[in-house]
């Protein structure tokens, strides 16, 4: 079923009359070009919208909840996945998920925030805000990749880290640090997508990598429009503004250097067409080279911004 966003009421109002004439069309009415004409109003329509986003827009199709997920990008793109479970020192966080599997046939490590896609696996997943524990396993993979030389893939897309008392008392923030030098440590190759939200130290626990990439209409930041507004303006009804000010969508960070490339999605938004993309690996280079590699990538991020 198809969910349309609030700046998007044009477009539905068209796809809306399309499926009424189609219901008339079956009864018998000769009416397939004017179908066809609706049908090419709407997709023209879609496209001048897509092609002139504001950030805030953007920011409500990063979060768009049917968005392709963590899962999906495993089913489409890793066979022979085996997902590991635990930190091996409290327990189990099911909105990080991690494991290891094949790319085109070579092993590979991918982890990455899930958020769920039906109310109950939303629940279950914490909508994608991992406890300490989750970044612990998170360690524990990338530790495991190079011990064997794997590399490792981070498919990002969260809200942030989860801000509850039972993650603050298991120690979030020492737990998202020793994940973000265990990324900056790494001796094998390591390639992060952000693919919806990339929020604060959530993002950044598992995003530290050789190579960065963004959906065209995935944002990233250290916090969220809503609660930018809330600290600046103590007003949190200005996250739009705030949006606009935070720079915080692909075609920003690209020109700052934040990532490395923007991935294109389909005209209407990643949920419209789920497709995987992909960033061949650095299996060339040996392990300080590579350390080399991403040490050198995260300088030349703070040259370029100050």
């Amino acid at each position: 079923m198809r969910s349309y966003l609030d700046f998007e009421k044009s477009v539905a109002e068209l796809d809306s009359k399309v499926d009424e004439l189609r219901v008339l069309a079956a009864s018998g009415s000769d009416i397939g070009e004017e179908i066809t004409r609706i049908e090419e109003k709407a997709a023209q329509a879609l496209a001048d919208l897509y092609a002139n986003l504001t950030p805030w827009q953007k920011t409500l199709v990063a979060r768009h909840p049917q968005r392709p997920h963590f899962t999906d990008f495993i089913e489409g793109l890793i066979t022979e996945f085996t997902p590991l479970a635990g930190d091996r020192k409290f327990g189990e966080d099911a909105a990080l998920i991690g494991g290891f599997g094949r790319f085109r046939g070579e092993s590979i490590c991918v982890m990455g925030q899930e958020k769920g896609a039906t109310t109950d696996s939303r629940i279950k997943h914490n909508f994608g805000m991992a406890r300490p524990e989750g970044y612990r396993k998170a360690v524990r993979l990338m530790e495991m990749a190079e011990r064997f030389g794997i590399p490792v893939l981070s498919i990002v897309d969260s809200a942030g880290a989860y801000p509850g008392i039972g993650a603050e008392e298991r120690g979030q923030a020492e737990a998202i640090a020793r994940s973000t030098d265990a990324c900056l440590s790494l001796g094998v190759p390591n390639v992060a997508i952000i693919t919806g939200e990339g929020m604060s130290g959530g993002a950044i626990a598992i995003t530290t990598a050789n190579r960065v990439l963004m959906y065209e209409h995935a944002i990233y930041s250290v916090i969220s429009p809503e609660a930018a507004s809330s600290i600046l303006w103590r007003d949190g009804t200005k996250a739009q503004e705030a949006a606009t000010s935070m720079k915080i969508t692909a075609q920003d960070m690209l020109r700052f250097g934040v990532i490395d490339r923007i991935l294109n999605e389909p005209v209407g938004g990643a949920h419209r067409d789920p497709a995987a993309k992909t960033l061949s690996d650095l299996s060339h280079l040996d392990a300080n080279a590579i350390r080399k590699h991403r040490r050198q990538k995260f300088l030349e991020i703070g040259r370029k911004i100050g």
